[in-house]
């Protein structure tokens, strides 16, 4: 037989993490008979008196949110990492460690109305969250190591509120995922004398098999290496190393492009699209970060329709991801989809 991508398992290599993934394209073809997700909840109302989230609200701890009317940022009232941590006591062995970390978690409402996602909010209203995301970062990043900005969209990924939100947590510590980010990225200038990403960028755009949208700073790809069917990954054409490094006008190409391709995720199946995204840039270490290029991922799991999802179990969790969906035709199916949303039609 002769090799073909498109038809045979192969693996696939995935140079952010030095890590492969198993890609098994024939197994699209099987069905389905496993856990099937509720379908999605009835139109939201522009407000609710029992959000926490909404203007004017009183949230878990008793204070009261301000009658915002764009964006809202508050410390998160139940937040994972907190800035007076103690030093963890010496490792009494090694096969027992622990270290302290020290961190600010923040919540990021994007919207005063209920009833929206970013999908549905005009490119206008999505620069005012592009700026806060710059903004929160170059804030936080004068007092901590690693800023991590992110959003769980829908229940299907955890998210606790539908009102759109996200979030920003901010560590002395480098995450472990970042962390092997950073490390590729600095090999990969040390031997070829050239930006991974940009690279990357690149050749996909020779190639466009893989390219979802583009504009004149951005480019949105669905990675060769891809875990998630519908995966994407949002790269600067530029090089730019953190959000607050952005210009204006990319600033606004990126409102745009975000716009564009939430938009096709809802469209997809006709549904809002559940993800979780996030933005990685270079750390605020105070080192030369020139081998890192900011880009955000952005892992969505519905895999066959708008209730049935990938699950990460078996093979997965023991050996390596694997997907049955190959990029290219998750790619296809997402350049296909309208720039409508769907609701409007």
């Amino acid at each position: 037989m002769t090799f073909d991508i498109s038809e045979h398992p192969h693996r696939r290599y995935n140079p952010l993490l030095d890590e492969w993934i198993l890609v098994s394209p024939h197994r699209t073809k099987r069905p389905w008979h496993g856990s099937v997700e509720n379908a999605p909840r009835e139109r939201r109302a522009r407000y609710d008196p029992d959000c926490y989230l909404c203007p004017g609200n009183i949230r878990a701890n008793g204070e009261r949110n301000p009658d915002y009317e764009s964006t809202f940022v508050f410390i998160n009232d139940f937040a994972a990492v907190l800035p007076d941590a103690p030093p963890a006591p010496a490792d009494e062995h090694p096969l027992f460690r622990a270290d302290s970390v020290r961190g600010e978690a923040r919540v990021l409402c994007f919207s005063p109305r209920h009833d929206l996602t970013l999908a549905e909010m005009s490119p206008a209203e999505i620069r005012l969250v592009v700026d806060l995301w710059a903004e929160q970062t170059a804030e936080l990043g004068a007092r901590f190591q690693w800023v991590q900005v992110f959003e769980n969209r829908g229940d299907m990924m955890g998210a606790s509120n539908p009102h759109p939100h996200g979030q920003i947590w901010a560590t002395d510590r480098m995450g472990s995922i970042a962390a092997r980010e950073d490390r590729q990225q600095r090999a990969y200038v040390d031997r070829y004398g050239a930006s991974l990403l940009l690279d990357y960028a690149k050749q996909e755009r020779q190639l466009g098999a893989r390219s979802v949208l583009e504009n004149d700073s951005w480019l949105v790809v669905v990675p060769y290496w891809a875990v998630w069917p519908f995966e994407t990954l949002l790269l600067s054409k530029s090089p730019q190393q953190r959000l607050p490094d952005l210009d204006a006008r990319q600033r606004n190409d990126l409102s745009a492009i975000l716009k564009k391709l939430l938009v096709k995720y809802d469209n997809l199946f006709e549904t809002s699209f559940p993800y979780s995204m996030g933005w990685h840039g270079a750390p605020f270490d105070g080192r030369g970060n020139a081998h890192w290029q900011l880009h955000a991922h952005f892992f969505p799991p519905l895999l066959r329709s708008a209730t049935v999802k990938k699950f990460m179990v078996g093979y997965e969790m023991l050996a390596e991801a694997q997907r049955d969906l190959t990029p290219e035709a998750a790619a296809r199916r997402l350049r296909a989809c309208s720039e409508e949303h769907f609701t409007l039609r």
